[in-house]
């Protein structure tokens, strides 16, 4: 006697089986009923939670499909061990060198306009530039910037980099900038009035930075716009906090700063 299939779906109707993909912690993910998008930041019993760029949280059910990857949908599992080969990571995003000591500092320097921009590119390239033996000095001001580098006295075995805030044309910082002719000296901006602004506002939990009238100290306005208290020092270290990554900047200052530390080690192993 021929036996039958109790399940009586038309074939064309079945859903095929979705890939099993490990629910690693970072993993962003959109879950299908709800339209959610999130990055995984915990896994327990079934469940994960997921983190939206707001930093909001919310527990989905594991369920088979329940989720889309690139819009494909996905079956999420508890992931295993990591794997013992996975290349790790450094906040700029390097291929990370376990156990790497520090360089000796190379002749060569990067110099930083403000002490808040010195702390970012330490946070975020510290580690690639103690292994490139890369050291990184701030500058009060750019205004005596001819000066500075004749007084340093580049060359081929001692670069020189420069970064510059508000680098934009027509600037006072874009005319000291063009004036700088050494061929072994090499200075770039980003164009944000302060580095503050190099952070993205979703990092932050901000739709945007506020807009400060002309005339009225940047810094000050903006933790008056955000409802900070007045304390500029506490609210830059609280930008910082929100730091974590390159992902946490805006490409305009990730470019500049990685244009300088190849200018500064190029030709040099």
């Amino acid at each position: 006697m021929r036996q039958y299939s109790a399940d009586l779906t038309p074939p064309w109707k079945k859903q095929s089986a979705a890939p099993e993909v490990p629910a690693e912690v970072d993993l962003v993910v959109e879950e299908v009923a709800t339209g959610f998008c999130g990055a995984v930041v915990q896994v327990e019993a079934g469940a994960v939670t997921l983190e939206d760029r707001f930093g909001k949280h919310r527990v989905f059910p594991m369920e088979p499909r329940g989720f889309l990857i690139d819009g494909k949908p996905v079956t999420l599992v508890r992931p295993g061990r990591p794997a013992p080969d996975r290349p790790q990571r450094t906040a700029s995003g390097s291929v990370a060198v376990p156990g790497a000591r520090a360089r000796v500092a190379r002749a060569g320097r990067i110099y930083v306009e403000g002490r808040h921009d010195a702390e970012l590119v330490e946070k975020v390239w510290g580690d690639d530039l103690r292994v490139e033996g890369v050291v990184v000095e701030y500058l009060e001001g750019v205004d005596d910037l001819p000066a500075i580098v004749a007084e340093f006295a580049p060359g081929p075995d001692a670069r020189l980099g420069v970064l510059v805030d508000h680098l934009v044309p027509g600037s006072k910082e874009s005319r000291i900038a063009v004036s700088i002719t050494d061929p072994h000296t090499l200075v770039v901006g980003h164009p944000f009035v302060d580095v503050w602004q190099a952070v993205r506002p979703a990092a932050l939990g901000i739709a945007a930075w506020p807009r400060v009238p002309r005339g009225q100290d940047w810094k000050t306005g903006v933790c008056t716009a955000l409802g900070w208290p007045p304390h500029t020092g506490a609210a830059w270290q609280h930008v910082l906090s929100r730091v974590h990554s390159y992902k946490d900047l805006e490409p305009e200052l990730l470019g500049p700063v990685e244009h300088l530390i190849d200018h500064v080690t190029v030709g040099f192993s």
